[in-house]
């Protein structure tokens, strides 16, 4: 086990929030393979490996003192936790803002306290601008959400921003659309690929909302980790859209889905959500740019992969 007074002064050192989901667990195999040392903070620990340089602690995110002896001696925070989701957020938006906005603001004066200079958030490429006025979105798009998700996300950056500009902190900003792969979860609000093929697989209904037609930006995790890996890496500030650049509408997610796995949809048709964008598809011109980073995985390729993995 790994304490706080080991950490030897030539690594990185790394705590992640939210570290034992989907996402924060592949971006720690990569981090591992970098050989850096990794304290991870999460309410549930699942998908844990252990490691010399890896040190798990199970406690809620508001938990202050929690937080101030995890940051003793780090040198990034990677901020990956969300208690909500775009549904449920507009389903409770006062649990929204306080579990979310509220606990990002102690951890941000949490960090200042600690002299902990590094941070990189995970936002939402598919909430925070609302409505697009053109496609694909940039970064600089004007920012209207029609969740609660999307509006606690949007006064997240600003407090980041805030804390930019006023006490120096370097931070970053992934702004991912849709990611899918190996480990997400199929039963939940988010998530399509993943819950539509379980169901598939189970014989069960998949409930579309609306006609099928809305156009969504996918990503593979391995790329959206590529991503994340190259801020660690090159220490790079800024805003960053991390998503494929091409959408797919859900009738065709259905349609590859059927093609892999052999299997017929069975299709529950439900009434338009309100807060339903027809088409969100990200402008990645920036990430390729000034990160060096580009999406590798097509959606067919991730799509069997993902399928591959799931029925080994």
């Amino acid at each position: 086990m790994l304490y706080y007074n080991d950490l030897k002064e030539d690594e990185v050192h790394i705590l992640i929030l939210g570290g034992t989901g989907f996402i924060g667990s592949h971006l720690i195999d990569a981090l591992l393979l970098e050989n850096h040392t990794i304290i991870v903070i999460d309410r549930t620990i699942k998908f844990t490996r252990q490691h010399q340089h890896i040190n798990y602690i199970q406690s809620d995110f508001s938990n202050r003192k929690v937080l101030i002896q995890a940051l003793n001696g780090i040198d990034l925070v990677i901020h990956l936790i969300s208690t909500t989701g775009p549904k449920s957020s507009n389903d409770n938006p006062i649990f929204d803002t306080q579990s979310n906005l509220v606990n990002t603001i102690q951890l941000l004066e949490l960090m200042r306290q600690t002299q902990v200079q590094r941070l990189i958030y995970f936002s939402s490429g598919g909430t925070v601008y609302g409505i697009p006025s053109t496609t694909p979105i940039p970064e600089t798009h004007p920012k209207q959400p029609l969740c609660s998700y999307g509006i606690t996300k949007v006064a997240i950056e600003n407090h980041i921003y805030m804390h930019q500009t006023l006490y120096g902190l370097q931070a970053t900003i992934l702004r991912p659309s849709n990611p899918y792969g190996p480990r997400q979860a199929s039963i939940g609000s988010q998530g399509v690929i993943a819950t539509f093929v379980n169901r598939m697989l189970n014989q069960q209904a998949i409930t579309i909302w609306g006609d099928g037609s809305v156009i969504r930006d996918y990503i593979y995790i391995s790329d959206l980790v590529a991503a994340c890996l190259t801020v660690v890496k090159q220490e790079i500030s800024g805003t960053f859209n991390i998503g494929s650049g091409h959408g797919h509408s859900l009738l065709e997610i259905v349609t590859q889905l059927e093609s892999i796995l052999g299997v017929k949809a069975i299709i529950e048709y439900q009434a338009k959500r309100s807060f339903d964008i027809p088409t969100l598809i990200l402008e990645t011109t920036a990430a390729q740019k000034q990160l060096g980073w580009k999406p590798i995985i097509k959606l067919n390729e991730g799509v069997q992969q993902y399928c591959h993995w799931l029925t080994q």
